[in-house]
């Protein structure tokens, strides 16, 4: 029996690689995935017009308790310090902050972009 930690891990993963298709359709690199430090976590880091994007994916079965409004302050403060760590080393570039939601709809999601988000 699949317990409901790997449901939704497995959900999250399905989720992140439709987000990845999706800038990648927009024409941007996708350079990581699940980047992970003590400070905070980056679901995505794209490269879009020359333009680092650091991407928040939330994956939902159901809009019940909201898709985006997961995305909460303390969370992209978190994101924003993870950001800074990946970037320590590299050249000034510019950076943006996006929010990819997703709701599940049959085999496959609806998207809800929001660009620039903090």
């Amino acid at each position: 029996m699949i317990n409901r930690t790997t449901r939704k891990s497995a959900l999250g993963k399905r989720g992140e690689k439709f987000a990845a298709d999706f800038y990648r359709s927009r024409g941007a690199d996708v350079i990581a995935a699940n980047v992970n430090y003590a400070v905070g976590e980056i679901d995505l880091i794209v490269r879009e017009n020359n333009v680092f994007v650091f991407v928040e994916v939330k994956t939902r079965t159901s809009a019940n308790y909201g898709v985006a409004e997961a995305v909460t302050p303390r969370k992209l403060i978190r994101m924003r310090k993870a950001a800074v760590q990946w970037l320590d080393g590299k050249p000034l570039s510019e950076v943006r902050f996006d929010v990819v939601a997703l709701l599940v709809k049959g085999n496959s999601f609806d998207l809800e972009h929001f660009e620039a988000v903090s």
